[in-house]
């Protein structure tokens, strides 16, 4: 790594903010021996620019001797991320690869079928006349000889041992907060009849324990491969029979990689079980902490790694997490350019959120919101609802208030169109959403404002979570929640000019950030100690409905809410006591799972593998 290259390397033609100084502290910290550096940079700070100026100070062909790795790698977990990174013209020589589903073949008749499931992937010794022009494989050749080559996480992970896609001198991580829990994501296995062609041909028997998992996964796997060796002697397939084939190539490999774990002696993995359902019915094999893939699939990739997030919250946790000793690792910290009172934090709590108080909390919360779309007519804004249970119920109420008419929601299959869609509109739609605290960029008019409906815990229903409490890692239940707030206050203020208020409305939330104050940024321990009271208008509904004419335009709305931004900077008094309302206990906490137990991963969404 030539370290001295990455100020030349920067792709901007100026520097902006605190870039300047986070690159010389980049380089220092390189410089002073360390393999892994943390780069924990707020929203705004042009982390993609940063990331490329680290990646090109990576070796290339005529700084090393053949034998040695040169280039870099770019990779990020969020797809969206990497869509951004292909339309910035400033990144034009990241060479972008994505898994073959996302090509389609080119030959006669087949324009509309993914590289995956062409004919190539169907037919035996098929000898396809225009590789040299298929999309797919033409980007992963230029991929393959670019200086630096870019693809989301879950493609680079399942390219390790690749020969195409080899070790390279520098690896550079965008969004790596949630890099363990990928990586447990990425080997978790999933038995059930979706993930599993053969399921009903099965006997699923009842796993009380571990070693009867592995022992049914060694039979499993056994009938996978005689399943698989049937197909793979056709000389052609249809569709099909090809994904068929695929995927009892990927369970194998699955299953055998548990097996192996498993009775590695030196493996630090640890296994969990689970089968909700009893005999019959679905398993989830789920590894906790699984060094041994981190260091398969990312570790052994490259010589130096830069991991940049705004969320890495603890430098000892994280790296014990994810296999990195602390002593070889440097944490850069990039301060926030935005100004406080430009992204200030309501207090409008109504109280907890738990299962067992949401009858009681959630009707509060919906007239609140009401009062909030009163105050910001004329303004876009998004509504965090956490669940879809709790956003089924949300906007049922304020339908029944009579907003109804302002609020947008979305399934689990339209979930990117409706956003693009209410992206697209101008005026006051509010959106009722679910998940997005990440990946989500609402820069300017798209979205003024927005409301906190729940503290984002895990779900204690998740083996995995049960675990780690049961062994007293709660300050690791607390930093994993505070990331996904912290994540979810970036997406509506996106640059130093920008603005946009969030409201907090579910008590536990100040709890959290009290149980968590150890572990948070400075910049962000500024916007809680600034928390305020907002001044909202007394619960009108009518007022609040598109079909009302407020009488106020856009810019005296924006005008008032710039008042309200500079009048909470003088009440810091009012956040020392709103700080002591009373917050989630322990007990509360492992009962909080229970209304979601059957809930994707919040990384669900993002996850895309080839």
């Amino acid at each position: 790594m030539k370290s001295e290259r990455i100020f030349d390397e920067f792709p901007a033609p100026s520097y902006r903010g605190n870039q300047k100084q986070a690159l010389e502290d980049i380089k220092a910290a390189f410089d002073g021996g360390n393999d892994v550096v943390l780069v924990r940079a707020p929203t705004g700070s042009g982390k993609s620019l940063l990331a490329r100026s680290i990646a090109g100070c990576a070796d290339q062909p005529d700084d090393v001797a053949p034998s040695e790795a040169t280039g870099a790698y770019y990779t990020t977990p969020q797809v969206s991320q990497l869509d951004d990174v292909a339309e910035d013209d400033l990144l034009t020589d990241l060479k972008i690869i994505r898994g073959k589903r996302n090509y389609d073949c080119i030959l006669p008749g087949e324009t509309d079928t993914p590289v995956n499931r062409a004919p190539c992937a169907r037919e035996k010794g098929y000898d396809c006349s225009v590789k040299h022009r298929c999309p797919y494989f033409s980007d992963r050749a230029i991929a393959s000889n670019r200086e630096i080559a870019a693809m989301t996480l879950a493609y680079f992970m399942r390219t390790a041992g690749s020969e195409v896609f080899r070790k390279r001198d520098v690896c550079v991580v965008d969004e790596a907060h949630g890099l363990a829990e990928w990586a447990e994501m990425y080997a978790a296995i999933d038995l059930n009849p979706r993930t599993v062609p053969i399921w009903d041909e099965l006997k699923v028997p009842e796993l009380t324990d571990l070693d009867r998992a592995v022992q049914y996964a060694e039979r499993l796997g056994n009938v996978c491969e005689r399943e698989k060796d049937d197909l793979i002697t056709k000389p052609e397939l249809t569709p099909a029979e090809a994904a068929k084939r695929d995927r009892l190539q990927e369970l194998i490999g699955e299953l055998d990689w548990f097996v192996e774990d498993y009775r590695n002696q030196d493996s630090a993995t640890t296994w969990v079980v689970d089968q909700p359902d009893g005999e019959g019915g679905g398993i989830t094999i789920k590894p906790m902490n699984p060094e041994r893939y981190l260091n398969h699939t990312v570790w052994e990739r490259g010589n130096k790694f830069a991991l940049l997030s705004a969320t890495i919250l603890n430098k000892e946790s994280f790296c014990g997490q994810v296999g990195l000793d602390p002593d070889n690792v440097a944490l850069v910290e990039v301060g926030h350019t935005f100004p406080v009172e430009n992204r200030p934090l309501y207090d409008t709590t109504q109280g907890k959120m738990t299962y067992e108080h949401r009858d009681e909390t959630l009707p509060k919360i919906a007239r609140t919101v009401v009062r909030i779309m009163q105050h910001h007519r004329g303004e876009k804004g998004l509504i965090h609802a956490h669940s879809y249970a709790i956003q089924e119920r949300l906007a049922e109420r304020l339908d029944q208030m009579g907003v109804g008419d302002r609020i947008r929601t979305h399934t689990k299959d339209d979930r990117d169109d409706e956003l693009e869609s209410w992206k697209a509109t101008d005026g006051e739609e509010v959106f009722l959403s679910v998940k997005m605290e990440e990946a989500l960029d609402l820069k300017g008019d798209l979205a003024r404002w927005q409301v906190l409906c729940k503290a984002p815990f895990l779900n204690t229903g998740d083996s995995r979570v049960a675990h780690r409490l049961e062994h007293g890692q709660w300050a690791w239940y607390y930093r994993a929640a505070l990331r996904t707030v912290i994540q979810a206050c970036g997406r509506v203020v996106r640059a130093p000019d920008d603005y946009g208020a969030t409201y907090l409305a579910d008590t536990s939330l100040l709890q959290l950030f009290e149980r968590a104050e150890q572990d948070t940024p400075p910049w962000f321990r500024e916007q809680v100690e600034l928390m305020s009271d907002p001044d909202l208008p007394e619960f009108d509904p009518q007022a609040a409905s598109r079909s009302h004419s407020s009488g106020k335009s856009r810019t005296n709305n924006r005008q008032r809410t710039r008042t309200s931004r500079s009048s909470q900077s003088n009440s810091n008094s009012q956040s020392s006591s709103n700080s002591q309302s009373d917050g989630q206990s322990r007990d509360e906490s492992e009962r909080n799972g229970k209304s979601g137990r059957d809930k994707k991963s919040p990384m669900a969404d993002v996850w895309d593998v080839e």
